[in-house]
């Protein structure tokens, strides 16, 4: 399994409510119906453990289960817009992680 984190911050004149909305009706549903995907949610940043605001509004977490079918799943029309539409919300920074546990 691979871990994609997804750190984002709204674009500017982009609501919280409008953005969670869109996330529950669209996002959550169409990533987790994938096939290669094992778990996608999503995360309100709602401030640091030692104080202060977060530095991103939102975290995602995707579980992939196979990278190379999730490639062929984000090349489908229906992730393409889904893709299209998230990209009008925020400008993502996507990191792939490893598990050093697992990898051990």
């Amino acid at each position: 399994m691979t871990r994609i984190i997804v750190l984002l911050n709204l674009k500017p004149g982009k609501s919280r409510a409008d953005y969670e909305n869109w996330a529950r009706a669209t996002d959550l549903p169409t990533v987790n119906a994938l096939a290669s995907i094992d778990r996608f949610e999503v995360f309100e940043g709602t401030g640091l453990l030692r104080g202060g605001p977060s530095p991103y509004d939102y975290i995602e977490i995707i579980d992939v289960a196979d990278m190379e079918a999730f490639g062929k799943d984000a090349a489908t029309d229906a992730m393409k817009k889904v893709a299209g539409e998230f990209r009008e919300w925020a400008d993502p920074v996507f990191i792939v992680t490893r598990n050093i546990a697992a990898a051990a």
